[in-house]
């Protein structure tokens, strides 16, 4: 099984986004939408049907898994199998505390899939070991950045 590892916030679209209890989740910036750039990575997996995706946004956490799965696009949802943070035996304030590389990585642990990588605007606690499994996007353009579609496509290649 091949797995990305998805991120939402500065992947999909811009990582300002603001969590007021009575409006929910929002973005700082007027001018931006939510989801604006998940066509780009539609149109990246279209070739690669086997590709699975495991949600690794915090969004699971803020909002629930179905609701984060559910925010994506059909063709996208078709495709997730499940979350980073899952609730067997995992203490939420240890995943919470723990960078998201760490998260990743213990996703991997359990897997165990073929191949892998995770696209994340947030590098920070990443083992080195397996920094080249991710594609670090800039918060302010997420996929919309050509060097980043670049970087994508040679990783689903070399699978």
């Amino acid at each position: 099984m091949n797995i990305l590892y998805l991120d939402y916030n500065g992947v999909l679209h811009d990582s300002n986004v603001m969590r007021n209890r009575k409006r929910g989740l929002y973005l700082a910036n007027p001018d931006k939408r939510f989801f604006e750039w998940m066509p780009i990575l539609d149109e990246l997996l279209a070739p690669y049907p086997e590709l699975r995706i495991v949600l690794s946004t915090s969004w699971v956490r803020a909002v629930s898994f179905d609701t984060a799965k559910y925010d994506l696009s059909a063709t996208l949802q078709e495709r997730v199998i499940g979350s980073t943070f899952h609730h067997l035996g995992m203490l939420q304030t240890a995943f919470d505390t723990m960078p998201r590389g760490m998260q990743v990585l213990g996703d991997v642990e359990r897997r165990k899939p073929a191949n892998w990588f995770a696209i994340d605007d947030d590098a920070f606690g990443w083992p080195s070991l397996y920094r080249d499994r991710l594609i670090e996007t800039r918060g302010d353009v997420g996929l919309s950045d050509p060097a980043v579609q670049d970087a994508v496509r040679k990783m689903l290649a070399s699978f």
